[in-house]
């Protein structure tokens, strides 16, 4: 009985650990742009004229909606440097380590007007520009994109997202979310940050409803995140509703005025 317990302890532990990560490094077009490792010396990265992520100093995860690192992870020191992408463009990240399988991704732009380096992410305005959660059946046994993204075979994951193509050219943060909810009232939040230059004629904005800034816009009572998936009131559940605003998808809104 004791062995089987300390079997059970170390199955858990790994399976605690294995689920931590972050994004490794970011792919536009043929051109790679490595990020910030956790495994690392922080001496040889921070700082380097070829950063261009938010230094996220472990792979654990942010538990708390009001967590100032809820933006760009913790501690979220600037980089220096910027991925150069043209609006329209794809930019695919790389996430190393293990997934659980419940609960949504989604992915961020946020203006940074003049530098993202000397911009406090936590006052920044962020728009959502993708989004994945619940791909079919119910929210227990059905397929989550979550774990359709996971490479149960060690892999890295490639995520790729589409920069909108009529977007205000600029200097942008990219925010990558991932949101576990396989324990009950324990959230898990993964977010990473890196820096963008997008190139482009467009004009597009997006209007004040699809802004958000971290922390401030999940709220700690939101039943997409204060969720016991494994509740008969939910398991069974075919839909799901991601946290957050509506995604931007890059059009105009001729009926706002403060855009």
């Amino acid at each position: 009985m004791a062995r089987l317990l300390l079997l059970t302890a170390l199955a858990l532990l790994v399976s605690s650990v294995v689920a931590h990560g972050g994004l490794a490094n970011y792919t536009v077009g043929d051109t790679w742009y490595r990020g910030f490792s956790p495994d690392d010396p922080l001496g040889d990265q921070e700082g380097k004229p070829w950063m261009i992520q938010r230094i996220w100093a472990s792979i654990d995860p942010i538990f708390f909606v009001n967590d100032t690192g809820l933006a760009c992870n913790t501690p979220g020191t600037a980089p220096p440097s910027y991925i150069p992408i043209a609006a329209g463009d794809n930019i695919t990240a790389v996430y190393w380590y293990w997934l659980h399988p419940y609960g949504p991704m989604s992915v961020w732009l946020a203006d940074c007007g003049a530098s993202c380096e000397d911009a406090n992410v936590n006052d920044l305005n962020f728009f959502k520009i993708w989004e994945a959660g619940l791909l079919e059946g119910n929210i227990v046994e059905g397929i989550w994109y979550q774990k359709k993204f996971q490479n149960w075979d060690g892999s890295p994951d490639l995520w790729p997202v589409t920069i909108p193509a009529t977007i205000k050219p600029g200097l942008y943060v990219i925010r990558h979310e991932i949101l576990s909810i396989h324990i009950e009232d324990k959230p898990q939040f993964y977010p990473e940050c890196a820096h963008l230059n997008i190139t482009g004629s467009g004009t597009a904005v997006p209007s004040p409803e699809y802004l958000a800034k971290f922390p401030g816009t999940y709220k700690e009572d939101d039943p997409s995140i204060k969720i016991d998936i494994y509740s008969d009131a939910v398991k069974a559940q075919t839909n799901y509703t991601i946290p957050g605003p509506p995604v931007w998808n890059g059009f105009v809104n001729k009926y706002c005025q403060d855009c």
